[in-house]
């Protein structure tokens, strides 16, 4: 997913179309973005978490749609915060016969969509919209029989609109898939670094409390939400992740890049021998890299929750 909000107009991207260069919105910041960097160079850094997350944790993403308490076989599909796309490729995998519209704020994940598309054949299947979740009036997104929203809802100011604007959006039998994450992932063990044990939970410490003040439906228990909404709760699961770096080659990458934005959102609040151990940590090219850890793991978790109209 990417941040959900946008300034401008929502605009569509038809499938085979390339579409045009937009300028980045600025958006909220959030306390898990760069603070200080500019939002072009924050959507690029951003991509590349979202890229990767998809990449290793694709075959969790696979059970997730699996799992759907779904019908039928849904032929039209809406992908709430789509991000660079690990969700609309997913569901095109799980659903051959489908078409996807990509809703985003950001202009360029959704290129980046798009060219991924482009290059897997897909691009016949997806319509990309960028649009603020977050705006009284939304775009034009038809009657799908499936909305999917992984990780992008509790960014919003008001989620409980977005969820009314989900139900009136969704075809009569349709059903909604909401994924949200526990948070950012772990990587280390409680112990690790030897030079500062616990340096990880200490990070998340900080950035938590960002998220509490910023993002307050991080973490939320959406099932009372859902029902305010006029939805009625059909399934809930939890999906736990582990996933160590010997079982998939992309997990140093993943760790170096979670940790760096971890990094630019927690720094002001670490101590300078903490923030020392951080940066040995992310040195991609020196002895002490998380990437060269053998104790190295992706640990998280996702809780899905599928509910109808």
């Amino acid at each position: 997913m990417s941040h959900p909000h946008s300034h401008g107009p929502a605009h569509h991207e038809h499938r085979h179309q390339q579409g045009h260069q937009h300028q980045p919105q600025h958006g909220h910041q959030h306390g898990h973005q760069p603070q200080h960097q500019h939002p072009a160079e924050d959507d690029a850094a951003q991509a590349e978490v979202l890229d990767l997350d998809a990449e290793v944790l694709a075959g969790h993403l696979a059970a997730i749609t699996d799992w759907l308490p779904l019908d039928a076989e849904p032929r039209r599909i809406v992908d709430l915060g789509a991000g660079t796309g690990a969700g609309a490729f997913a569901l095109l995998r799980r659903f051959p016969d489908a078409e996807v519209t990509a809703v985003d704020a950001s202009p360029g994940h959704l290129l980046r969509l798009r060219e991924k598309a482009g290059a897997l054949g897909l691009d016949d299947r997806i319509t990309t919209v960028q649009a603020d979740l977050d705006a009284a009036d939304w775009p034009d997104l038809g009657a799908p029989d499936l909305v999917w929203a992984s990780a992008s809802l509790h960014h919003l100011a008001d989620p409980g609109r977005a969820l009314r604007a989900i139900r009136a959006l969704l075809a009569p039998d349709g059903v909604f898939a909401l994924v949200e994450l526990a948070g950012f992932p772990r990587f280390l063990p409680a112990d690790a670094p030897a030079d500062r044990p616990g340096l990880e939970e200490r990070c998340h410490a900080a950035t938590d409390h960002l998220h509490a003040e910023h993002v307050p439906h991080r973490g939320a228990d959406w099932g009372p939400l859902l029902t305010a909404a006029g939805l009625t709760v059909t399934g809930e699961r939890t999906v736990a992740v582990d996933i160590a770096a010997t079982e998939h080659p992309s997990v140093g990458r993943y760790a170096l890049a979670t940790l760096r934005r971890i990094r630019t959102a927690a720094a002001e609040h670490l101590d300078p021998a903490d923030l020392a151990a951080l940066d040995r940590l992310l040195d991609a090219d020196g002895p002490g890299s998380v990437a060269l850890r053998p104790d190295l793991a992706v640990r998280t978790e996702r809780q899905v929750w599928a509910a109808r109209r």
